[in-house]
């Protein structure tokens, strides 16, 4: 979801994919070799080696449950600021097909991906994201953003452009996560104790939706560099993420399920209106 004052530009960088194929490298570049500070071990305490709780949402749309899985939806943001969404109405076919569609996008000629490549000062397309100095240490991934909701900001240069199949397959995920998203923030606004149209008036117009999908080459040295730079969330707020650098894939995984975040957007609206 999108909030007021984000602000988005990247220099454009070369594809972490194709140096690896064309190369055959068996060293990382220095570019990419992060400091050992960045890469050790992080040492999570003791309160925080819970699993990340699990929201299930056919129980928060059931008159009979939705009590009680509030509360557990209202818990997990206070304390965690993340949890997993389980039977949320996708079906695992579905989310199949995305991930293959997704795999076969990445796969397409450089020449293909040229044209879908990020512009001068922005974000959007094949790159990397908020690189802001030719010295910056990049993530050893390949990233591909994309504004999905409102579709009325959707750039015409790039999803039009989108290979079929996987346009249309994109689209209609899209739209299950912007719906799965709307009962999300309404059940969240009874945890709080606030109308819904409260909620909405945080966001801009309507609910805004950036798709970011990432590919990680195989690296021949995985341990000096990092896929996906983490960003620690250290906030005081009524929902704000109090895990400072969770190593994610240690918690349990639930198939087909979603790893949500809502609680950074959130204490960036709140900010913003406060």
């Amino acid at each position: 979801m999108e909030v007021k004052g984000a602000t988005r530009s990247s220099i454009i960088v070369p594809s972490v994919q194709e140096m690896v194929k064309e190369k055959m490298i068996t060293t990382v570049p220095p570019r990419y070799v992060r400091s050992d500070q960045d890469v050790a071990e992080i040492a999570v305490d003791s309160g925080l080696r819970n699993q990340i709780p699990i929201i299930d949402m056919s129980l928060l749309c059931s008159s009979t449950s939705m009590d009680s899985e509030i509360d557990k939806l209202d818990s997990a943001c206070k304390e965690w600021g993340f949890f997993q969404l389980v039977n949320h109405g996708m079906e695992s076919s579905f989310l199949n097909k995305v991930k293959s569609e997704v795999q076969d996008f990445f796969n397409l000629p450089m020449e293909e991906k040229k044209n879908l490549w990020q512009q001068p000062d922005e974000i959007e397309g094949f790159g990397q994201v908020f690189v802001v100095s030719e010295e910056q240490k990049l993530d050893w991934a390949d990233m591909f953003f994309l504004t999905m909701q409102p579709v009325r900001l959707r750039k015409p240069h790039l999803f039009p452009k989108l290979p079929l199949p996987f346009r249309d397959t994109l689209d209609m995920y899209s739209a299950e996560v912007k719906s799965i998203a709307k009962i999300l923030l309404g059940k969240i606004a009874v945890a709080l104790k606030i109308k819904p149209e409260e909620m909405d008036k945080l966001f801009v117009d309507e609910l805004g939706q950036r798709i970011r999908l990432n590919y990680y080459p195989r690296c021949p040295e995985p341990d000096k560099v990092i896929g996906l730079t983490r960003i620690l969330i250290l906030q005081d707020s009524p929902y704000c993420c109090r895990l400072m650098k969770l190593k994610v894939s240690k918690s349990r995984k639930m198939p087909s399920g979603f790893l949500s975040n809502l609680s950074q957007m959130l204490w960036l609206s709140m900010s913003e209106t406060s």
